[in-house]
């Protein structure tokens, strides 16, 4: 099936049938804090990371768009006027379909089914900000680091990544992260060693992950 098989007015696939593909390599920069916004992006293979760096560089990721996906921030931005308020980088190979604005504008104006994809789209993206804000918030630091662990873990139970993705992953300090490491390998529930994370202890992590909020 094609991403696009739902928008079926011709308003809407002409605007698809109009967009110009581009492709960007790993680590391309889509578009920086302060940039203008011009265009729509719908990702047709891939995945962009969109993540907000603080004045003291402190990064965290907000969200991932993936296939048949498009930026939240993107939308808000055309909708709104305004500059972006965060980066979008591509952690693989990306393809998308590029829509200029005054094609987004008549999309959403004249195709019930291309509006349905853009806001149907937004919705999702905005309850991960909000779900991100609420774990940041209310959640303790060693329970959303025991569910990313068991999130990015291997089948062997290894994770090859820094401290700083972690931390970068999870909106906190690299060096909160690395304390919080190396308090779990104290329990012995995990080993450390330079880029690599091997878990012990699935099962006391996993119980670790589920403890509820109090």
């Amino acid at each position: 099936m094609n991403l696009f098989d739902s928008i079926t007015d011709i308003i809407g696939r002409e605007i698809i049938n109009s967009a110009k593909q581009i492709y960007l390599p790993a680590n391309s920069t889509v578009f920086y804090q302060g940039a203008n916004c011009e265009n729509f992006l719908l990702v047709i293979k891939g995945t962009i990371k969109v993540f907000t760096r603080a004045i003291n560089g402190r990064e965290i990721v907000l969200y991932r768009v993936n296939k048949g996906q498009s930026c939240t921030l993107t939308t808000t931005c055309l909708l709104a006027n305004n500059h972006y308020p965060a980066e979008g980088i591509t952690e693989n190979e990306v393809a998308a379909l590029v829509i200029p604005l005054k094609d987004f504008n008549r999309g959403l104006a004249q195709s019930t089914n291309f509006r349905e994809l853009v806001f149907n789209t937004y919705a999702q993206r905005l309850s991960e900000v909000i779900t991100l804000v609420g774990e940041i918030s209310f959640n303790r630091i060693d329970i959303r680091l025991a569910k990313q662990l068991l999130y990015l873990v291997n089948n062997e139970n290894t994770l090859f990544i820094t401290h700083q993705y972690l931390a970068t992953e999870l909106g906190s300090a690299r060096e909160v992260i690395s304390r919080q490491l190396k308090t779990f390998e104290s329990q012995g529930l995990l080993n450390l060693s330079r880029g690599k994370i091997e878990l012990k202890d699935i099962n006391a992590i996993e119980a670790l992950a589920s403890t509820p909020l109090i």
